[in-house]
């Protein structure tokens, strides 16, 4: 055969396909192009201002967990419901002229208890902080160490002449220390009765499993009765499905009335905006009669908390909130699903896409979300993330993949109840649907001829 004849069936055959590529790619723009028939109005990200994305919490330090104790008293101080343990020669208990004194008793203490054991006959001091005693009048003892009680029970019964002053002798013992009873409700699966690994708890987060609060009523001894204490009682700090705070509802009157007027101030400005259909429902604000103790806090940044904010008292509830809702969502040549938001380091969206199973420079078998099959090996290079707005708003955060790879200010961070949708550009599916229809039957033509 002449070899110009067959150079020009050849390249006749190469036109030929190629056109007909560029003509399927002309189609496939104006039919299949997700950018075209299912587009989403977006915002580059670097374009945005700071208000639309989450501030980071890569930087956060952890809480000085002392700041969640009480600081003890170098003795103890005696308050209503302490138990003492008295033992006053001849008094407590009374003895007959002429007979030998009996020995005091001897009390061990329960099996949780720290005291050493105490000697002496139980008496409880009262709601009115009085220790009652035979033959003499109540005394005042709250506040008071045993050392003082001890030397204030003597110079009663001297005073009295009910004993001469060598024979007054009194041993005062601590046998029960007094006790607040207080309530924990975890949500974070770190209870007495639900202890679970963290990767079981991990793999569990996703929401519509049962995920039922523990905790109960903790007894904490006096100067004890601090927020860390409860917490230990009850599996520790706050793992890693629950928030990083510390919520405490006291059970003080003055607490309930403040809370229950918040909520009536709240709905009824909650309906007076909703009486004009352009303004926007207020959200409803934090309590402030709850006390939020955050564990961890920027750098510098030193937590005002107190004592007073940390000791609780009988009816407080100590509350630790589950982050359930603090997920994003996929879709679009993603994998479809929820996924749970890492709780002390930031994520961003090339991180979330990796959890997705979507990493950059992946090609895709198409699905989801106006998603086209790759056939010529290109991999999508836009991403979509639609974050909501007060107001039951929308912005759609534009981010080139590309441009987020070279530039940290193009790939924002994930905040909870995003949705990243993944596609292809025009000319992505353009390139693809051209490079598949020339390998496929630009090749093949050419080999039959």
């Amino acid at each position: 055969m002449n070899i110009n004849l067959f150079q020009t069936r050849v390249w006749k055959h190469i036109r030929t396909t190629v056109g007909l590529g560029v003509a399927a790619s002309l189609v496939a723009s104006l039919t299949g192009c997700s950018s075209l028939t299912q587009p989403i109005d977006g915002v580059p990200a670097h374009r945005l201002p700071p208000e639309f994305f989450p501030a980071p919490k890569n930087n956060l330090v952890p809480v000085d967990i002392a700041l969640l104790s009480l600081e003890p008293p170098r003795d103890y101080q005696l308050g209503p419901d302490d138990i003492l343990g008295v033992y006053i020669e001849g008094v407590l208990p009374f003895n007959p002229p002429n007979t030998p004194p009996e020995p005091p008793p001897v009390n061990f203490p329960e099996q949780d208890s720290t005291l050493p054991p105490s000697i002496g006959y139980p008496i409880a001091v009262q709601d009115d902080g009085t220790l009652s005693l035979p033959l003499i009048e109540p005394l005042e003892v709250e506040g008071l160490t045993l050392d003082q009680v001890r030397e204030k029970i003597r110079e009663a019964y001297i005073d009295n002449d009910i004993l001469r002053e060598e024979k007054a002798r009194p041993i005062v013992t601590l046998i029960k220390e007094r006790t607040y009873d207080v309530i924990v409700v975890r949500e974070d699966g770190l209870g007495d009765n639900n202890q679970r690994s963290l990767q079981a708890q991990s793999s569990e987060f996703i929401r519509g499993r049962d995920n039922s609060a523990s905790g109960g009523l903790v007894k904490l001894p006096a100067y004890k009765n601090d927020i860390l204490h409860a917490l230990v009682e009850t599996g520790g700090l706050p793992g890693l499905n629950a928030k990083n705070e510390v919520r405490v509802l006291r059970a003080s009157e003055a607490d309930k009335r403040k809370r229950a007027q918040f909520v009536r101030d709240f709905y009824a400005s909650q309906r007076n905006a909703m009486l004009d259909p352009c303004v926007c429902p207020p959200e409803l604000p934090p309590d402030p009669s709850i006390l939020r103790i955050p564990l961890r806090l920027p750098p510098g940044v030193i937590p005002n908390i107190t004592p007073e904010d940390v000791e609780l008292q009988d009816g407080d509830i100590v509350y630790i909130e589950n982050r359930e809702t603090e997920v994003f969502y996929t879709g679009g040549l993603l994998p479809g699903g929820e996924y749970p938001l890492p709780r002390d380091y930031d994520l961003d969206v090339l991180g979330a896409m990796a959890v997705a199973g979507g990493g950059i420079g992946q090609t895709t078998g198409g699905g989801g979300f106006g998603g086209a099959r790759s056939v010529g090996g290109v991999p999508p290079g836009m991403l979509y993330v639609l974050r909501q707005t007060p107001c039951n708003g929308q912005v759609a955060i534009e981010v080139d993949l590309s441009r987020a790879v070279n530039d940290p200010r193009s790939r924002p961070l994930v905040q909870p109840g995003d949705t990243l949708i993944l596609q292809y550009k025009c000319e992505e599916e353009l390139l693809n649907f051209s490079l598949g229809t020339f390998f496929t039957y630009g090749i093949q033509e050419l080999l039959r001829n």
